[in-house]
């Protein structure tokens, strides 16, 4: 089970981080299908999210590739906007927020997949605070309201907003961290941890984060990149619809 449980985790660490994404929308099902327990698989997830995706920020600060600029404003106002999230999200029943969610991520993820490339399209190089904070503002409230990391939420608003689909993949690895490991430190104060899955787990994230991180940056143009992204998306929206039918 051990083999199994760190040969999935590379995998899907190395798969996700090409789009910068934490990959436990992934994992926890797949842990959930081998018999362990789902609130045994979250905080496993959070973290293995956490480490992983720390892991590749690392290196993408080791070779000057994370705009922290751009990074700080979203982690901010996503950081404040997920406690009013969370807050309001007492009084909206949970399956209209998945449905609105489950829509955005559809129209984003085959927006991106689908949009060709104009001959002089170039990508946004300024730092517009204001847009910045609305993004995070938003991936913090909607990440609030459903109790999930803001990757898939930040990554299709940053690419509408013009930024280059490899500044994307960075600043969004370096923004999911941060959320992942509030929850995952909430499960712990709970107890629900198995810190056995959990090593094995986070050891094979940080090592196929990284990988995938320096494959991506190495070997993707920033239209592979885009598609990528967009083929998470879809893959998150259709784990949401699973769990509404």
């Amino acid at each position: 089970m051990d083999t199994i449980i760190f040969i999935i985790s590379f995998i899907a660490a190395f798969i996700f981080s090409l789009g910068g994404v934490g990959a436990a929308i992934i994992l926890i099902p797949i842990l959930v299908s081998l018999g362990i327990p789902v609130n045994i698989a979250k905080p496993v997830g959070l973290f293995y999210n956490t480490v992983s995706l720390t892991g590749a920020s690392i290196n993408n600060i080791k070779n000057k590739r994370l705009d922290f600029k751009i990074g700080i404003p979203i982690i901010i106002s996503s950081f404040l906007f997920a406690i009013v999230g969370a807050y309001i999200s007492k009084y909206i029943p949970n399956k209209v927020i998945l449905i609105l969610f489950i829509a955005f991520l559809l129209f984003s993820g085959i927006m991106f997949l689908f949009h060709k490339k104009k001959e002089q399209e170039t990508y946004c190089d300024n730092i517009p605070y204001i847009k910045l904070s609305f993004i995070g503002a938003f991936a913090g409230l909607l990440s609030g309201m459903l109790g999930i990391g803001g990757g898939g939420i930040i990554s299709p608003l940053m690419l509408i907003a013009g930024f280059n689909p490899k500044k994307i993949t960075a600043i969004t690895a370096f923004v999911v961290p941060f959320s992942s490991f509030s929850g995952f430190l909430t499960y712990w104060a709970m107890g629900s941890i198995n810190w056995n899955i959990l090593i094995i787990a986070s050891i094979a994230g940080i090592s196929g984060a990284t990988l995938g991180t320096v494959f991506m940056q190495k070997r993707l143009n920033s239209q592979t990149v885009k598609k990528i992204l967009a083929v998470i998306l879809l893959i998150m929206a259709a784990k949401l619809i699973l769990k509404i039918i």
